[in-house]
């Protein structure tokens, strides 16, 4: 038995299927069902049983699992604890969608890296809540930061509601707030279509019956706000990262009625590398300040 096995058994155990599991882990799915099968055979119990197209997990193997992500935890501990003895070297992994990223950057890692000058942030963009849920169960990012909802193998710690505002050229006379029959026939840039966010966007319209006219559809935040800037198109966003566009010149107005969203750090169910448990603390006694 191997830590590999074990990485591979709780894999299988959360995906559900060996195909998916085998993709997150970027190996064959045959090598994985090999390793799972080598490993049965010498613990001489079955793990996972098949079910339709997926497997379940059999009631030896939630034990073996269990016990295999308490083996896991305790080597991320390890490894974090020689980051931290070697804080030169250590990087924290953040995912961070276009939206949330200048908030990020703007309050929350200047707050973390005056304490932890030593530690190197690498932030992975991601498109969209579902980039950064597969980054943080890729093990490409170490926490997430997104809104909710987010699937429940995730942990999620909520910082703040923000709220949706709507960011105009100053050429665009509209009342503050503006009222949500106004955004109907309105020029929007919008995330991409297929995304979670435009799936949300889409259902908002339909909730209040308005059809706005679709001027660009990208998931990059400088996209958006070029197309208003240039006076194409009007945008939703985050009121907390609107400072940015409020420094350009552009207006933003609430909307009516309001919409809100939780902003949250999310993370696997596994213990994190203490500097990831330190960016926690960080965070949340900014949040209670």
């Amino acid at each position: 038995m191997n830590l590999q096995q074990l990485r591979y058994v709780v894999a299988t155990a959360e995906h559900r299927t060996m195909t998916d599991a085998a993709r997150s882990l970027y190996i064959a799915q045959p090598a994985l069902s090999r390793a799972i099968r080598d490993l049965e055979r010498e613990l001489g119990m079955t793990l996972f049983a098949r079910s339709g197209r997926g497997v379940v997990v059999t009631a030896q193997g939630r034990r073996v699992v269990k016990l295999a992500r308490e083996a896991l935890d305790a080597v991320h501990e390890i490894e974090g604890l020689a980051s931290h003895a070697t804080s030169g070297d250590a990087e924290l992994r953040i995912a961070a969608t276009p939206s949330l990223e200048p908030g990020l950057a703007g309050r929350l890692l200047p707050a973390y890296t005056a304490d932890h000058p030593g530690v190197r942030i690498h932030i992975v963009r991601c498109d969209g809540r579902d980039a950064v849920v597969s980054a943080i169960r890729d093990q490409r990012a170490d926490i997430g930061l997104t809104d909710l909802p987010v699937p429940a193998d995730l942990i999620t710690h909520p910082l703040e509601r923000q709220e949706i505002v709507l960011i105009s050229p100053p050429s665009l006379k509209l009342p503050n707030p503006v009222p949500m029959g106004r955004l109907d026939g309105m020029r929007l840039a919008l995330p991409a279509r297929g995304s979670v966010r435009r799936r949300e966007l889409d259902a908002m319209f339909g909730k209040y019956a308005v059809k706005p006219v679709v001027v660009l559809e990208t998931d990059e935040r400088n996209g958006w706000l070029g197309a208003v800037r240039s006076g194409q198109a009007s945008l939703l966003w985050y009121r907390g990262m609107a400072e940015q566009a409020s420094r350009a010149g552009l207006v933003v107005r609430s909307l009516d009625p309001a919409v809100r969203r939780v902003i949250a750090l999310v993370h696997a169910r596994r213990r994190l590398p203490l500097i990831a448990q330190d960016f926690l603390s960080t965070a949340e006694r900014g949040t209670a300040a």
